[in-house]
This record gives C-alpha cells, sequence and structure tokens, in this order.
C-alpha cells in the first residue's frame, strides 16, 4: 500500500487575496528596478529626452529626498520609514479579505521595496543611496513607477476607507441620519 501525502486544502479568499498582494507588490517592483536599469544603463545623469513634449520627458535626476526633494538630509529617515511600512504590510496581509486592499497594499509594498533597494544599494553609501527618478511632467516633481505604486496605491487604500470598506471585507455600519438629533431641544 502506497503511503498517501495529505492534499492541501480548498484555495481560502485569504490565501487568494495575499496571492494578489504579493503578485502585485512583485510586479510594481519588478518594473520599477527594470525602468531604472534602462535609464541608469541608456541615459547620462542630468540628461532630457522628450517623449509627449511638453506634457512629458525623461529626466534622469539621482534623488536623495523625498518628493519635491524633501529631506535631502536625512536620507536615513526614508530607508527605516520605507523598511517598517514593508514590514508592516509583510506582517499585515494574512488578515486581508478585500481583493481592493490586496491591490492598494500590494501596490504601496512594491513602490516601497523599489526605493527602498535604491536607499540600500546605489551610491553614496549602503543605506543613503540616492533614488533614481526619471518622469518629469511639467510644474512638477520629478518621479519612478514606485512613486508612481505608492500613490495609485495609498490613493486606493484612501478610496475604500471612505467607501467604508475595511481590510477584512467588511463594510462600515452607516449610521441612520435623522431629522432630529438627540439634546438638539427640538420637541
Amino acid at each position: 500500500m502506497e503511503p498517501t501525502s495529505p492534499t492541501p486544502g480548498p484555495v481560502t479568499p485569504a490565501r487568494r487575496r495575499i496571492g494578489l498582494l504579493g503578485l502585485l507588490a512583485a510586479a510594481a517592483y519588478v518594473l520599477d528596478q527594470l525602468t531604472k536599469l534602462w535609464v541608469t544603463g541608456t541615459m547620462v545623469e542630468g540628461e532630457r529626452i522628450p517623449v509627449l513634449p511638453p506634457l512629458l520627458q525623461w529626466y534622469y535626476i539621482r534623488n536623495s529626498g523625498a518628493a519635491f526633494s524633501i529631506g535631502e538630509g536625512v536620507t536615513w529617515v526614508f530607508t527605516i520609514i520605507m523598511t517598517v511600512v514593508s514590514v508592516a504590510i509583510v506582517a499585515y496581509a494574512r488578515k486581508i479579505r478585500s481583493a481592493g486592499w490586496a491591490v492598494g497594499l500590494g501596490l504601496v509594498l512594491g513602490g516601497a521595496l523599489g526605493n527602498l533597494t535604491d536607499r540600500l544599494f546605489r551610491e553614496p553609501s549602503f543605506g543613503m543611496g540616492h533614488v533614481v527618478d526619471f518622469i518629469s511632467l511639467p510644474n512638477f516633481a520629478i518621479f519612478n513607477l514606485a512613486d508612481s505604486a505608492v500613490v495609485v496605491g495609498v490613493s486606493l487604500i484612501c478610496l475604500l476607507t471612505l467607501r467604508g470598506i475595511s481590510p477584512d471585507g467588511t463594510r462600515a455600519a452607516k449610521k441612520a441620519v435623522t431629522d432630529e438629533a438627540p439634546g438638539d431641544g427640538r420637541a
């Protein structure tokens, strides 16, 4: 008689959501790193390439700060923040039951890891590396795909929160609104 191996249980909604989160995080991370590899391999720092003039150009810079180059002198703080955010998302992932939250958190995780990779492994030193930015729009910050993933992910999370959808997939109960509030003096 042949020994039987235990059969895996059904794929639960929680596992699907973790898979979706992981897939989007990986996609955002890989696309970010591939575009940065392309930029650093084909452009010289400071070079500008018109893409859709005057709306879009590639403009290769290395940013030691955050958006709009805020905090250029405290690069290590951004390294710590991205590490904490990434660990928190991974730790929280098993509680996600909402596909929307899985998408949002997956994008934030992938973007955070993309820029964290730059902070850890790019010049000038470990943990103090400058992020490669190259997407330039008129009168706006120069950014990269990791930044875009974070912004889209956070925007989705805000929208879900405003709609009352929690990470576990439940909806917040809407308060009943009446014409008369208690204690307002109306009889």
